[in-house]
Formats: structure tokens, sequence, C-alpha cells
């Protein structure tokens, strides 16, 4: 059962708890990001220009298998946000509302690039399915 995250916020490690604490260490889930995709996230934030851009990642209803990630640069913050890093790019920030996070906790985001396509992509181990394209899922 999933009882507290530790994430990162504003360069503080804080442990959320959302029910008692775990028994064993196994029992933390975390969201990570590679970092591959975090280096792609600077580059893609060195080519726009802007201040103080992010990588927000989120989940919402639709797509082929019922949920769908949507992966976009923002500069706006709420105060329940939860910033993940990579230890390698500390500058560089992947950014998670507290109501995707219940659907991402125990995923890993990765970039990959292969002849077909260049494209973020999630490790969720909630997802019983997903689409041909990756791009959605079902739990």
């Amino acid at each position: 059962m999933f009882k507290y995250i530790e994430v990162l916020v504003n360069n503080k490690m804080v442990k959320i708890t959302f029910d008692d604490a775990p028994k064993q260490e196994s029992e933390i889930l975390t969201l990570r990001l590679t970092e591959i995709a975090a280096r792609r996230i600077q580059q893609i934030i060195t080519k726009d220009g802007r201040k103080n851009l992010f990588l927000r990642v989120s989940i919402t209803g639709g797509g082929c298998s019922g949920f769908s990630y949507i992966f976009k640069l923002d500069t706006n913050k709420s105060p329940d946000d939860i910033c993940i890093i990579n230890d390698a790019l500390p500058s560089i920030e992947m950014v998670v509302d507290i109501a995707s996070l219940e659907y991402l906790k125990g995923s890993t985001v990765d970039f990959e690039e292969t002849l077909e396509a260049s494209q973020f992509i999630v490790k969720n181990p909630n997802a019983k399915g997903s689409c041909g394209c990756g791009s959605s899922f079902s739990i």
C-alpha cells in the first residue's frame, strides 16, 4: 500500500505522508526522472529561450485506453505541485500536480529516440494496459 513519498520541494527533501508510515522501505514509491530525460528537457528549454521553464507532466482522462499523459512546458507552479529532479541536472525540473501523482507513483519518466519517434515515455507500474502508440493507458 502507498504510504508516503519523498520529493524535492524548493531544494529540500520533504516526506509527504498519506497514511501511517510504511513498515518496510520497499513500500516507498517515488516518481523518477532519468538523466536522459532531464538532458532532453534541458535542450528543449534552451531552444525555447524563456526563463523559469520546467516540464509539467500530468494525467487526463481520454485517449484510446482511458487516461493520457500530457507533457508541456510551463512557468507557473501551484503550491501543491511536486518538483522532481535528477541529481545529474538539479536545475532541470519536472513538475507533477498531486492528483496526477496518484496515477504516476512508482513510475519513471524517460526519453527515447528511435528511427520512428523521439518522445518522453513513462514506465508506469500502475498501468494495466496501453494503446499501441503508448500515449494512453488504463488502470
